[in-house]
């Protein structure tokens, strides 16, 4: 049985005949659905969830906004977005069926601006404050509760103004 796990591709176990993408002899799909290419991509975990965000606007295809049914073929630029990260990746190659990582790496690459502005996001939301320190101690104490309940009641006064 260790021969026979040996005898396969040289990613543990891939190879050309389970997943159309690594295949070089020409027999690879022309076109490919977006959303179906961008679950097989990795991109989205489900291809529902794919369709949701082509939906919502937040994935072009060569600088056109895509429809989930929108035809998909080597050489397309796909931008996408997902939370703050925007992504500009080109088609290399299509595969109707989802595999490993590895093999779904191999289907795009990303172009060398998207890097450098992921890497630029990435340094910006290291560098930038936690949004939890802006609240300083959570529940106010019994005594930030009271000098708050002061402040908020000005005793019996009608007007801001001091008359007396």
């Amino acid at each position: 049985m260790l021969e026979n796990r040996r005898a396969h591709g040289p990613i543990g176990g891939l190879d050309a005949t389970r997943f159309p993408a690594l295949a070089d002899n020409g027999s690879r799909m022309e076109k490919l659905r977006v959303d179906k290419w961008l679950w097989v991509a990795r991109f989205y975990k489900t291809r529902s969830l794919a369709t949701e965000e082509i939906g919502k606007g937040r994935v072009d295809v060569n600088a056109v906004q895509a429809k989930p049914a929108r035809e998909l073929k080597t050489g397309d630029t796909v931008t996408l977005r997902q939370g703050p990260v925007t992504r500009t990746v080109v088609v290399k190659a299509l595969s109707g069926t989802r595999g490993p990582a590895p093999v779904a790496q191999q289907l795009y690459e990303e172009t060398a601006d998207s890097l450098t502005a992921r890497r630029q996001t990435a340094e910006q939301r290291r560098y930038a404050p936690e949004p939890a320190l802006s609240i300083e101690n959570g529940r106010p104490t019994k005594r930030g509760r009271r000098e708050l309940e002061n402040a908020q009641h000005w005793g019996d006064r009608w007007s801001a103004s001091i008359d007396e």
